[in-house]
């Protein structure tokens, strides 16, 4: 099985790729096209912000590549957000391959932003590969996709927030599964054997 990360320029890289490592796969890091397209798995991971995030798949002309994809691709964090159709960090587009709009979290009623620490993740709808369990996840975030159609987990923080989302052979987790335990194992296991 050939997995690769997704070489957006995340500062994560060397978590997710030492948390794939615990789990016995070497994943290539990589920007090449035709790398990433005959993967069995793709990651696309991401600690940053979106605007250079995109400006950079746009650079490397990888936003095509990843739209076609079809096999499963797991966004991580700011790589989840980039899979939806707009974030109003930087007021860009994504990826589109989700239908949802990444928002900034509102920091009323003293709530620090960005969400750092751990907090109670609860699965609200199947998919294919993703782990339908509740547990507890790390997050590091100042935007988050509001709970909608695509919505597979919540959070609370504030207010409800999606913790992953998916459509078809996509599907992000807005936590860190690789800083995540138990449940970040789960996901990450259930990813591979997909």
């Amino acid at each position: 099985m050939s997995v690769v990360l997704v070489d957006s320029g995340g500062a994560n890289i060397g978590s997710v790729r030492y948390a794939l490592q615990r789990l016995g796969v070497e994943a290539a890091l990589t920007s090449d096209a035709a790398a990433i397209r005959a993967a069995d798995k793709v990651i696309l991971p991401g600690v940053g912000a979106a605007a250079p995030a995109m400006q950079r798949l746009r650079a490397l002309r990888l936003v095509e590549v990843l739209r076609s994809l079809t096999q499963p691709v797991l966004g991580v964090c700011l790589g989840m957000q980039l899979l939806c159709a707009h974030s109003e960090e930087g007021d860009v587009d994504g990826l589109d391959v989700i239908d949802a709009t990444v928002r900034r979290i509102d920091a009323r009623d003293g709530l620090r932003v960005p969400h750092m620490g751990w907090n109670r993740v609860r699965a609200i709808a199947p998919h294919a590969w993703l782990a339908r369990e509740d547990g507890w996840a790390y997050f590091v975030h100042g935007y988050a996709v509001p709970v909608g159609a695509s919505t597979l987990a919540t959070c609370e923080y504030g207010a409800t927030f999606s913790a992953a989302i998916g459509r078809g052979n996509f599907a992000g987790v807005q936590f860190h599964p690789e800083r995540s335990a138990t449940l970040g194992a789960r996901v990450l296991r259930g990813f591979l054997a997909a």
